[in-house]
């Protein structure tokens, strides 16, 4: 059972629920006044269609790029909120002049007119609904708790549904207004400005924490130009994976073949059940829409809830689409000419389609973000509902544009007292058979759908682990908090570094160059190619290839096991005229331990390797005892008692600090070393290396010390105040090698190449370390 680790008060799920009202309102009143358009002010078809169309693609690009903008914002007030309260002021502006529209002006003219507002009318849509639907996305991390955040949320939402028919009995009711154009003219002032000021509601309300240290994108001009090749990636990478890809294809064919038909009951009820007289259907039309929205209100999204929280997401999905799939069909039955409340049966049926859609779908969607963050290491709920609402309103867009050919195709003519033969019931065909097509094709692509609630407690387990091993727990060793108490009275021997803060970033990208040239003591081996994993068995090739690239610039290579082609690694590096410092992967699986363990000790008496590393981060990790390692080292120094290979351990230096007797059995002291882990900045960063070094200087009992790992990330999450940058990665290098060079300490590079794979486990951050990309291309 999930329990609510991140349990929203009401009172913010109401003040984000009364933005969907906003949200939702706006789009409802202009589809209630778009029928104006064609009955009233008597355009076409194709201009119905075109309208519908093109601000809607308009929409559609803008998206992406304001979710980039919101993910990257640097705010006092956080990411998302001072957008929400911009756009709701855009919306509201433009929604109230688009429809000030005169017959006298001429279809022309107000064609014109129109098209250009809608394009800022769906612009202040693009500023204020990207940030807001992220914003969402953020209130929880609790898988059922996400449901009701957007069921709540869809609930107050709805009422824009309930109350959006209604316009249609105000705009013809004579008594109230002369024509319908005068009525949305003024309709609409009254309109833009409560749905402005519900749109703010969230911007005021919601709480939200400062952004202003945050190590996001700078956003200029320029960087939000050059970062459409970001943006351009971070789509693709979303839809790569494969349940957004579902959701948002699923989302689009369901709302967007309704909607493609939404227009339509205002015509079949007029047209079909009152033979075109508007006046004799009354409220009929209205009722059709309303009566279905308070039966999404009441019923559908509090049964959709609760099935989802007793049979998954997928599953009540998928039985609330089949529910729909009854409506549909009864509706062809129940439009009957002179009983017109029988379509009120069907309601119940037909309502359960877009009624359950977003709050399964939203909710499902921010599951969908904690599996990226767990793939990639970023956290892109502005990326992600950007391209999740992209697919809605592209197909919107097209749904739109579809409504009129179909009108066209069937030979209805909106403002006609009477209909060619055959027209109405051709409505009535693509009314009931667009959405059951649409629906059955939602419902394939969802049958296998992965992410259900033990997958995604999981993914957020894993995440939990991964913040417990970056943020710092006191088991992990890995924290300031950790090396402060046993340095403060460390005295460290004298040493002169560069002064690197007065280099521009050209300078040091120099000396960076200089340094790889000058060639350093040892680099960590990287053999995985960008579509492997470390369970995969690398090839010869590979392993060539690469050795070939790293040789040039350093003396010793170190690998990290000694199976699944990694054995053939201290051939190469010795063909190649570098020294080799054999890994031996050592876990909590006794069998492969036992390989690795004999295919190193055949190595190593074959003459290729000078020092076995018995195990990296073992002990850090937890996977083994002291005892059961030290065991593993016994027994290889025996097999290699008549050689002169050296055996030890490599593992985190406070590991030493904790375990006295890994000194005493290991014939050379092996330190992992990072001031990133620790969350030091980078200008404090070798002093915290050299305080590390020093520390082990004072238990080694002698011995000589190398250190096995030491590094810097390009990308990736900040660390206390450890960022990742390619400048700081060329400081912390360059600072590094000149202090090993000067003091003659053996220090391996961690590492040679970037690795795709680690991005599991410690997210970007973790597949960024190489000084060559993933591609075999220097980095800087």
């Amino acid at each position: 059972m999930s329990t609510y680790k991140n349990k929203v008060p009401f009172g913010q799920k109401v003040a984000f629920g009364v933005g969907m009202l906003a949200n939702q309102m706006f789009p409802a009143v202009l589809g209630i006044f778009m029928v104006v358009l064609v009955q009233d002010l008597g355009f076409p078809g194709w201009m119905w269609g075109v309208l519908f169309f093109a601000p809607r693609i308009f929409d559609s690009i803008t998206d992406p790029i304001m979710g980039f903008i919101s993910d990257n914002t640097k705010s006092r007030w956080g990411r998302r909120r001072q957008y929400v309260f911009l756009g709701a002021l855009i919306m509201g502006i433009s929604f109230i002049v688009m429809w000030q529209l005169y017959r006298e002006n001429g279809v022309d003219y107000n064609f014109t007119y129109f098209l250009l507002w809608s394009f800022v009318f769906y612009l202040g849509l693009t500023i204020f609904s990207v940030p807001y639907v992220a914003m969402g996305y953020e209130m929880s991390d609790d898988f059922h708790e996400r449901t009701n955040i957007m069921a709540v949320a869809q609930w107050i939402g709805q009422w824009a549904w309930v109350i959006a028919p209604w316009f249609w009995v105000i705009m013809y009711d004579q008594d109230m207004f002369p024509s319908a154009d005068v009525a949305t003219r003024t309709l609409a002032i009254w309109v833009g400005i409560i749905c402005a000021l519900f749109a703010m509601v969230p911007a005021i309300f919601l709480k939200s924490r400062s952004t202003l240290d945050e190590d996001y994108l700078p956003l200029t001009f320029r960087t939000i130009g050059g970062s459409l090749k970001e943006i351009v990636k971070g789509f693709v990478e979303a839809f790569s994976i494969k349940p957004f890809r579902k959701l948002c294809i699923s989302t689009f064919f369901i709302f967007n073949a309704f909607n493609t038909i939404a227009a339509f009951s205002f015509f079949i009820v007029v047209y079909h059940l009152f033979g075109g007289n508007a006046g004799d259907a009354g409220i009929w039309p209205t009722l059709f829409g309303s009566l279905g929205a308070l039966v999404t209100t009441f019923m559908v999204i509090p049964i959709v809830t609760k099935m989802s929280s007793k049979l998954g997401k997928k599953r009540a999905f998928m039985t609330a689409q089949g529910i729909s799939l009854v409506g549909y069909i009864m509706l062809w039955f129940l439009f009957v000419p002179g009983k017109p409340y029988l379509f009120i049966y069907a309601l119940p049926f037909f309502s359960f389609g877009i009624g359950s859609l977003f709050v399964l779908m939203m909710s499902m969607t921010a599951d969908v973000i904690d599996l990226d963050e767990l793939n990639t290491g970023k956290r892109r709920e502005g990326i992600f509902g950007a391209i999740y609402w992209w697919m809605v309103k592209f197909g919107f867009a097209i749904a739109g544009l579809c409504s009129g050919l179909i009108m066209d195709f069937v030979g209805f003519t909106p403002d006609a007292p009477t209909q060619p033969e055959g027209a109405v019931d051709g409505l009535r065909m693509f009314f009931s058979g667009v959405p059951i097509i649409g629906t059955l094709i939602a419902m394939w692509v969802m049958k296998d759908y992965g992410v259900d609630e033990a997958r995604a407690a999981e993914v957020r387990a894993q995440l939990e682990s991964r913040k417990v091993t970056i943020l710092d727990v006191e088991s992990s060793g890995y924290n300031a908090g950790h090396l402060k108490n046993l340095v403060d009275n460390l005295k460290l021997t004298d040493y002169a570094s560069e002064d690197l803060s007065s280099h521009s970033d050209s300078e040091i990208s120099k000396l960076f160059k200089q340094t790889l040239h000058n060639g350093v003591y040892g680099l960590c081996f990287s053999p995985f190619l960008k579509d492997q994993t470390d369970s995969d068995t690398i090839y010869q090739k590979q392993i060539k290839r690469r050795m070939e690239i790293i040789a040039p610039h350093t003396k010793w290579v170190r690998s990290f096991s000694s199976t699944k082609g990694h054995e053939l690694i201290p051939s190469i590096s010795a063909s190649n005229g570098a020294n080799m410092m054999l890994g031996v992967w050592i876990s909590d699986d006794k069998n492969r331990n036992e390989l690795e363990i004999e295919s190193a000790i055949q190595q190593a008496k074959n003459g290729n390797v000078e020092i076995v590393a018995v195990g990296n981060e073992a002990l850090h990790r937890g996977d083994i005892s002291e005892k059961e390692l030290i065991i593993y080292i016994n027994r290889v120094k025996e097999a290699l008692s008549d050689t002169s290979v050296k055996v030890g351990c490599a593992d985190t230096y406070y590991q030493y600090q904790i375990n006295k007797n890994l000194v005493k059995a290991c014939d050379i002291i092996l330190v992992n070393c990072y001031p990133f882990w620790e969350g030091s900045a980078v200008d404090d960063a070798l002093v915290n290396l050299r305080q590390m070094y020093a520390l082990t200087e004072l238990i080694a009992d002698g011995k000589e010390i190398i250190i096995t790992e030491t590094g810097w990330p390009s990308e990736g999450q900040t660390v206390g105040n450890a960022k990742p940058s390619k400048l700081n990665a060329m400081k912390y290098f360059v600072q590094t090698q000149d202090w090993a060079t000067k003091t003659n300490i053996p220090l391996f590079y961690f590492s040679s190449f970037d690795e795709s794979w680690k991005v599991q486990q410690e997210g970007e951050v973790g597949a960024r370390w190489g000084l060559w990309n993933k591609d075999e291309k220097l980095k800087y």
